[in-house]
């Protein structure tokens, strides 16, 4: 088979596994969820292998206790969780009437500078949005607190998820071997190469990054708590999850946070504690956790996933949030490799192998 037809029967593949993907997105939720439990628990499970545990015992070791820390935790923490919304959902006209009150203090030290006029015009523009966003947090966590945990498939999800990913755990050396087989024989090893160098970069980046976002949730959840800011515990613990997106979970927790402490305390001593609670995370996390846990040179770009997870979101929704980073990790592993290629083939060598072609001999 010539380069060109090999091409065209990979391109051909992709384009029918991207079909199928988006015609059976609505089932595929709770598969892709389990598959994903099996990859990151799959070297937990070889360890017990080594310590002579049989494959089947240690799967269900491993699924056995995921699922009882995950009962334990929502025992003891959606209760707390959905009394903290619910507060926020019925104080957030006090805290707009806070919140405008602080606005107005800051209009008043430069409505000199500006005039009255203007600082009307502001007023009334800030009141405007800020009932607006206020309204539409209020919705949302109220529409939240009405439907529980209906945003997903429950049933599939707490039934058949579990199920998915014991089998798949299970058998996962056997089925890594089968799909090894099929490769082809021609490219069998620079396809292994790849594999391993996805799989490094996945790993790497999913399994530090959950480690860091699951450290920093327990420290701002914790800290904001101890701290005495009201709904601190869902604050902070949704800051640290949402620690997975670069930069996005320390920016929102901190301007949430700040905000909150802002209305409720009298001390700006107190806010300075707020703020100082995600300054020490922050450090603590660029400079320890993130290189330690993560390492720079498995990680991807906080670009590149910031943009995998808009995308995946938008085209597939919360199944495209599962499959954004493994499909980022992909892409770029493939980019590097044909950028390689690139840079040793007659296409990027050619003009000046011409060009030396060209010059007279001396």
């Amino acid at each position: 088979m010539s380069p060109l037809r090999q091409l065209r029967f990979w391109f051909i593949g992709l384009i029918v596994a991207i079909l199928v993907l988006y015609v059976l997105r609505s089932v595929l939720l709770p598969f892709v969820a389990g598959m994903a439990i099996a990859y990151l628990c799959d070297p937990i499970v070889d360890r017990l292998e080594r310590w002579k545990f049989p494959r089947t015992v240690a799967t269900l070791t491993v699924i056995g206790g995921a699922l009882l820390i995950l009962v334990v935790a929502l025992v003891l923490l959606v209760p707390l969780l959905l009394a903290q919304i619910g507060g926020f959902v019925a104080n957030s006209p006090a805290y707009a009437e806070s919140l405008r009150g602080l606005f107005d203090v800051a209009l008043g030290a430069v409505g000199d500078r500006i005039g009255q006029d203007q600082v009307a015009k502001l007023q009334a523009v800030a009141s405007e949005q800020l009932a607006g966003v206020l309204g539409a947090v209020g919705d949302f966590l109220g529409g939240l607190l009405s439907r529980g945990l209906a945003l997903v498939n429950l049933l599939s999800l707490l039934f058949i998820t579990p199920i998915v990913a014991f089998y798949l755990l299970r058998d996962w050396d056997v089925l890594v071997s089968r799909i090894e087989s099929l490769l082809p024989l021609h490219h069998a090893d620079t396809i292994r190469e790849q594999l391993r160098l996805i799989d490094r970069k996945l790993a790497g980046f999913v399994r530090g990054q959950a480690s860091v976002s699951a450290i920093l949730a327990f420290y701002y959840g914790l800290g904001l708590s101890l701290a005495g800011l009201e709904f601190g515990l869902a604050v902070g613990l949704s800051a640290g999850v949402i620690s997975f997106i670069p930069y996005l979970g320390s920016v929102s927790g901190f301007v949430v946070a700040v905000g909150l402490a802002l209305i409720q305390f009298d001390s700006l001593g107190r806010v300075g504690i707020v703020a100082g609670i995600f300054i020490v995370g922050q450090v603590v996390e660029g400079n320890f956790l993130t290189p330690k846990l993560v390492g720079g040179q498995v990680g991807l770009h906080p670009v590149w996933v910031i943009f995998a997870l808009l995308a995946g979101g938008a085209l597939l929704g919360l199944l495209g949030l599962l499959l954004a980073l493994p499909v980022a990790a992909v892409a770029s592993v493939l980019v590097a490799f044909a950028i390689e290629q690139y840079r040793g083939s007659v296409v990027y060598h050619g003009g000046r192998e011409a060009a030396a072609d060209e010059e007279p001999e001396a």
